[in-house]
């Protein structure tokens, strides 16, 4: 049997491993059995985090619009409701970020919500 020359993909694709492992500490960036586990692992990672940066980022707003509406005598869930109520499509990102940065705004906004 003909033996089989891969020619230069086995190092190309070590060379690849390594350098998506640049950053990691100790072996984990120089050995290429370790490299690549850690490489296996921090690419799952990546993926459910992806996922996860969208719920987390949700819970920070539904607090912070939590918070700002208790400043105005009404929680989260009543002035939600009181929006799509009233008709007003504005997202929880938008609402957060008037909370913080435009506080009366915000504050006619839940008024505007409160009288529907």
């Amino acid at each position: 049997m003909a033996r089989v020359k891969r020619g230069n993909v086995a190092r190309k694709r070590r060379k690849k491993v390594l350098k998506l492992a640049k950053g990691f500490r100790g072996s984990h960036s120089k050995l290429f059995r370790t490299a690549n586990q850690q490489v296996m692992k921090a690419l799952r990672y990546a993926y459910r985090d992806r996922r996860r940066r969208k719920r987390d980022f949700r819970r920070l707003w539904i607090t912070r619009i939590n918070a700002a509406a208790r400043l105005h005598g009404m929680s989260y869930s009543r002035l939600i409701g009181q929006l799509k109520k009233a008709d007003i499509e504005i997202n929880r990102k938008m609402l957060a970020q008037m909370a913080i940065l435009d506080p009366e705004g915000f504050g006619k906004v839940v008024e505007i919500a409160s009288k529907a």
